[in-house]
């Protein structure tokens, strides 16, 4: 079993579903799959943080208020 993936990107150039997708590229190459879910703050996904689940890829997504701004946790 892999451990999860704490990718940071606080790039203001970068829109969401490049930096979950850059988060994911880099799970990929640590691990040699890909990830099923990864957790981001829920701000990143939606004003005022009420956010809903989303997918990016094959990735689904889902709001935590237990992962810091910029931050994205991958498993």
């Amino acid at each position: 079993m892999n451990s999860g993936l704490l990718w940071f990107d606080d790039n203001p150039y970068r829109g969401i579903n490049e930096k979950i997708q850059r988060a994911v590229a880099r799970y990929q190459q640590k691990y040699g799959q890909r990830p099923r879910v990864c957790f981001v703050h829920p701000t990143l996904l939606g004003e005022n943080g009420r956010a809903q689940p989303t997918r990016v890829g094959e990735v689904e997504v889902r709001p935590s208020r237990a992962v810091l701004p910029d931050h994205i946790w991958v498993e």
